[in-house]
């Protein structure tokens, strides 16, 4: 079993940050191979992600899934049934400075591909920073 975690400083306020995690529609744009998601009823979704498993041709997968929203404490939790038992979350908290946040994932899955896994999380990371902050940028041009 793995158990994996990194977190990353995005300069946003928390609510701001976690009002745009906790929108399903916004993970393909920071999941780089997830490529559409579809809310299904209760916690439950449907994604399509373009994966390339070792020693196969790139192939698009399908997926029942489930997330869960909780509001206080700022946490996405999410997880799918199979032979991996992938499971993790996202936490959102106050950074150190004023009006920046820290942003936590921690995952736990079956999967031993330690250096893999770190990469995505990273890029997932990344890719919410990078989103995030540059919507903010663009709020504040406007307001000025």
């Amino acid at each position: 079993m793995g158990d994996y975690e990194r977190s990353i400083t995005v300069k946003v306020a928390p609510d701001t940050l976690f009002d745009y995690i906790s929108d399903i529609q916004n993970l393909p744009s920071y999941l780089p191979r997830l490529t559409s998601v579809e809310k299904l009823d209760g916690d439950k979704v449907v994604v399509t992600a373009q994966i390339a498993p070792q020693g196969e041709p790139e192939q698009e997968v399908e997926s029942e899934a489930w997330m869960r929203v909780r509001t206080a404490g700022k946490t996405l939790d999410w997880g799918s049934t199979g032979p991996n038992d992938y499971h993790g979350e996202l936490d959102v908290d106050a950074g150190d400075e004023d009006g920046t946040s820290t942003l936590a994932v921690r995952l736990t899955t079956l999967r031993e591909e330690g250096s893999e896994i770190e990469q995505g999380l990273q890029e997932a990371l990344d890719g919410v920073r990078d989103k995030v902050e540059q919507a903010e940028a663009s709020t504040a041009a406007v307001e000025i």
